[in-house]
């Protein structure tokens, strides 16, 4: 595993973001695998979970660690930003187990670390599709196996997301596992609203031909076929839909644990 002091990799965020902004991101993972957070058998035992591009303020960082050491009090948490002013105005939230430190792509990981998690939010939204790719795979070093990026774009409070969730596997690289929508239904239920925060390799693809182009169709009709259930409510129309979508072929979670609470995981 690499480890490196150079230049961060990457370029600066608009950096802005509200409280709990990626609230249902965390607790997504904890409900996902709360198992990842909790493992202390071989690298694993002090490895990090890592939030990127932070933002002006740590506070996603910070609240990410409250919700996270719920389940494992001693978790090491590593908040990483590429603007200095930035990292040096989190240092006074730092302490024996939070870190906050200059760093890009090549996360600025010091000797013996690992990392178990990093989660990417309204990151990578800003390159161009080409530099996607060559992101991940310079993050995919840092990650022990069988660990996950989640890695996505949000709106600007959170009430709607959309994710990568990728597993680390031998070589050092990703294995796209599932695309994630998450919604808490404040502004209804519109399958169209998920379009505009799809992840950067998903959302220039929304054409014919292309395999997110399909799905966005199929459950279009799904929620079309379906708009009876919201006489019951958003969360029934939501789930109904998945129900739909499912007939259709396509691969996604019917449990309610992840219908009711508003996710629609895809899994590729």
């Amino acid at each position: 595993m690499k480890r490196t002091s150079q230049k961060p990799e990457g370029q600066p965020t608009r950096g802005k973001t509200a409280d709990n902004r990626l609230r249902r991101v965390d607790n997504f993972i904890l409900l996902y695998e709360s198992a990842l957070l909790t493992r202390t058998d071989g690298l694993f035992s002090d490895s990090l979970f890592v939030d990127l591009g932070y933002g002006f303020d740590p506070r996603t960082t910070l609240e990410s660690a409250a919700r996270f050491r719920r389940v494992n009090s001693t978790l090491p948490i590593l908040g990483v930003e590429i603007d200095k002013e930035r990292v040096d105005g989190a240092q006074p939230f730092a302490d024996e187990r939070t870190f906050f430190r200059l760093g890009g792509f090549n996360l600025p990981l010091r000797s013996g670390e690992h990392v178990r998690l990093i989660r990417a939010f309204n990151v990578l939204r800003q390159y161009e599709e080409k530099d996607f790719a060559p992101a991940y795979e310079r993050l995919a070093e840092y990650v022990l196996t069988d660990g996950l990026m989640i890695e996505g774009t949000s709106t600007p409070f959170g009430s709607l997301w959309a994710a990568n969730l990728v597993r680390r596997v031998e070589p050092a690289q990703w294995s796209f596992e599932a695309l994630v929508f998450s919604t808490n239904f404040h502004s209804g239920f519109d399958v169209e609203e998920f379009q505009t925060i799809l992840p950067k390799n998903y959302i220039h693809r929304v054409v014919k031909s292309e395999p997110i182009f399909d799905f966005f169709e199929a459950w279009k009709r799904s929620a079309a076929e379906s708009a009876h259930a919201k006489t019951f409510g958003l969360k029934q129309w939501f789930a109904v839909a998945a129900e739909a979508l499912a007939r259709k072929g396509f691969a996604v979670d019917l449990h309610k644990k992840w219908l009711s609470k508003g996710y629609l995981i895809w899994y590729l």
